[in-house]
């Protein structure tokens, strides 16, 4: 049985809630390995929807157990506030279905205030931050002056840490001209939320190494989209974490051969939020339609998503890039009654021709899809289980999206529901 990474292939809001979902059905443990509150996702499970941003999906589903990994930036009063939501409705959650790496790093208030400062107020491109502190507190980790959530149990060690913290971050303020920010807020911020906390840590590589070794079905589940990867995206309109499939072992403590097979979900049409280059864009009514028709606004944010045809070069890139097994193709059916299809196979810029998105952000800036039209179907797709319920001509969409990725499609979603989904290959019997 193989141990399964779940990652975007786009930009994310690719729908990776109801294919984690379907999928943590199987599974034992569910494992976030990086990001933070700033990735949305939602859930349907029966009458039920779930909008969770830092909690793992497992953790709403019985005898699943969810985990945070060393991976993730942690903002506890999040935790707090989305565990209490999510007991609103009726779903517990405790040390039994979940755990927190010892080791991730805290989010403060002061990461929040000064991701909002820099975005709201720094000259030239804004980068479309959720303003939640996520990159700070990443600065942080790697500054070695992070607050982790395994000093919350030792507050008499916290007062040098602190110190440490407020010696960069009140420089910064200075410079902002804002009022310098005392130890004791601080403190007393870590010591208000640390009993909510505190219960769910735990040593979370040897956890996951002993239910690799016990057999247990492991699911990683990926926040964003690969090609929000703070390296291998379209920096600098990018995460401030890698979202890449490799990041699974790294996030989470777990070797990376404990990873068996790794699932990308795409959209059979592309969609950004926030800024950023964008190729196969779409300014005019058709892409107010597939908006429209796919609901494509943010799950954290409300933000409306841009929209565009699919981009088989992105994929195809971020397939390589996160070693992509199979693809679960979402959305299929935000493309019924279309007359014809476009899809980008290649980039023409500056009258050259690449079949990949360059790093160089002037070149992105520049580049000029390279599209294949595709006939349309009249027929629906929405809520068809089977490839007998599928139009030809949107098989035929499917497969040549196969041909242009190199990957196979392994699941293919045609609608929210969670059982609209028409299985190829079950990742997890790999």
């Amino acid at each position: 049985m193989a141990n399964v990474v779940v990652v975007g292939a786009q930009w994310g809001d690719e729908g990776k809630g109801k294919i984690v979902d379907w999928l943590s059905e199987q599974a034992d443990v569910v494992v976030r390995f990086q990001g933070g509150h700033n990735a949305g996702h939602t859930l349907v499970v029966g009458e039920a929807v779930y909008k969770l941003s830092l909690l793992p999906s497992g953790v709403v589903r019985p005898n699943t157990l969810g985990v945070i990994g060393n991976g993730v930036v942690l903002d506890p009063y999040a935790l707090a506030s989305e565990i209490d939501r999510l007991a609103s409705q009726g779903v517990t959650v405790t040390r039994e279905n979940l755990r927190v790496a010892d080791n991730a790093t805290l989010i403060l208030s002061l990461h929040r205030e000064l991701d909002a400062l820099r975005e709201e107020g720094a000259p030239g491109t804004k980068i479309g931050t959720t303003k939640r502190g996520i990159g700070p507190a990443y600065e942080d980790k790697v500054g070695r002056r992070a607050i982790r959530l395994m000093d919350l149990a030792e507050p008499e060690t916290l007062p040098p840490k602190i110190e440490r913290l407020l010696a960069h971050h009140n420089a910064l303020r200075r410079g902002f001209e804002l009022e310098e920010i005392s130890e004791q807020t601080i403190l007393d911020e870590l010591t208000g939320i640390a009993e909510r906390v505190l219960p769910y840590q735990d040593t979370v590589w040897r956890l996951l190494d002993d239910a690799r070794r016990g057999g247990k079905r492991i699911l990683f589940e990926g926040a964003q989209g690969a090609l929000l990867d703070v390296d291998h995206g379209t920096y600098p309109f990018v995460t401030s974490s890698n979202t890449v499939a490799g990041q699974a072992a790294t996030g989470s403590g777990l070797g990376p051969r404990a990873i068996g097979y790794v699932l990308g979900i795409a959209k059979a049409y592309t969609t950004r939020v926030g800024e950023g280059p964008f190729p196969t864009e779409l300014h005019d009514e058709i892409g107010q339609r597939i908006g429209e028709r796919g609901h494509e606004f943010g799950t954290v944010t409300g933000r409306k998503r841009r929209c565009g045809w699919f981009d088989a070069c992105l994929v195809r890139q971020t397939v390589k890039t996160s070693g992509i097994d199979g693809i679960a193709l979402t959305k299929l059916d935000v493309l019924d009654g279309f007359d014809e299809i476009r899809v980008c196979t290649a980039y023409d810029i500056d009258g050259q021709r690449f079949d990949h998105l360059p790093a160089s952000q002037a070149a992105q800036q520049r580049a000029v899809p390279v599209y294949e039209t595709i006939p349309g179907w009249s027929g629906t797709t929405a809520g068809a289980r089977s490839w007998a319920d599928l139009p030809a001509q949107a098989i035929k969409y499917v497969r040549r999206i196969e041909e242009l990725i190199g990957a196979p499609v392994a699941l293919l979603s045609t609608s929210p529901e969670r059982d609209d989904t028409i299985l190829m290959h079950n990742p997890f019997e790999d």
